[in-house]
């Protein structure tokens, strides 16, 4: 899968439709239909029918949803300071005004967890019938703010998605990240690597690209006694 969150030059999130288009085309061209994309939603100050927009235009197969409001910070221990601190909004309020928008637009929704609480936040959106199974929940762990990145936490995470037949897996932050995908593959998770989460490989050694953290992450799903999903096989698990 493809995550997509397109930035202008000077870094600022931006959700401009041509941007989101480029980038898509451009995957297009490479790969085919070999690749799901998936667009992110959430960013800070942009107004929710702004991001909206790039969804209905261009109907990615997968939209990422943050699944509640929180304390989103970056801090320096060498500072004793954050290097950024805001509140990032994903009020009910939000979260159905995507929802709506993707259910109109075939688009299936990536459930974005920074902590349990979001977790359980899906409970009344399935009780209303705002969702449709099989949901795509993740858990973004290591974020200041969230849930801690351990372990435990992955399998406390786990026993809060509401059953079957819905898909879980871990997005995690730095380099915890590597200790949080053998958990989620023992606990039957997917799992998510990438130069947005993480930059260094186990060993420490700084990745040279995606493929890097990519070719690693699959040898630990084999050596897991996993088998990776084909595309076609992870449209069907995901519902699209």
């Amino acid at each position: 899968m493809i995550h997509i969150h397109a930035r202008t030059p000077d870094g600022r999130p931006s959700h401009e439709v041509q941007d989101f288009r480029a980038i898509t085309e451009a995957i297009r061209a490479e790969v085919g239909d070999a690749a799901i994309v998936n667009y992110s939603t959430g960013t800070l100050g942009v107004p929710v029918e702004k991001r909206i927009e790039y969804l209905r235009a261009l109907k990615p197969e997968v939209g990422a949803l943050n699944m509640g409001s929180m304390n989103y910070a970056k801090y320096s221990s060498r500072r004793k300071d954050f290097v950024f601190a805001a509140v990032f909004e994903n009020s009910f309020e939000t979260i159905r005004a995507f929802l709506a928008a993707m259910r109109e637009e075939g688009i299936r929704p990536e459930h974005e967890c920074f902590d349990s609480g979001h977790v359980a936040s899906l409970d009344p959106l399935l009780d209303m019938g705002a969702l449709e199974p099989p949901l795509q929940v993740s858990f973004v762990m290591g974020v200041t703010g969230g849930i801690r990145p351990t372990a435990r936490n992955v399998a406390h995470m786990a026993e809060q998605v509401p059953g079957v037949p819905h898909q879980w897996g871990v997005i995690g932050i730095s380099r915890a990240q590597w200790t949080l995908l053998a958990a989620a593959l023992s606990l039957g998770g997917n799992i998510r690597v990438g130069l947005e989460d993480n930059f260094y490989l186990p060993d420490g050694e700084m990745a040279r690209s995606n493929g890097d953290l990519v070719a690693r992450a699959a040898r630990m799903a084999a050596d897991a006694g996993r088998r990776l999903a084909t595309v076609a096989e992870a449209r069907t698990m995901l519902g699209l």
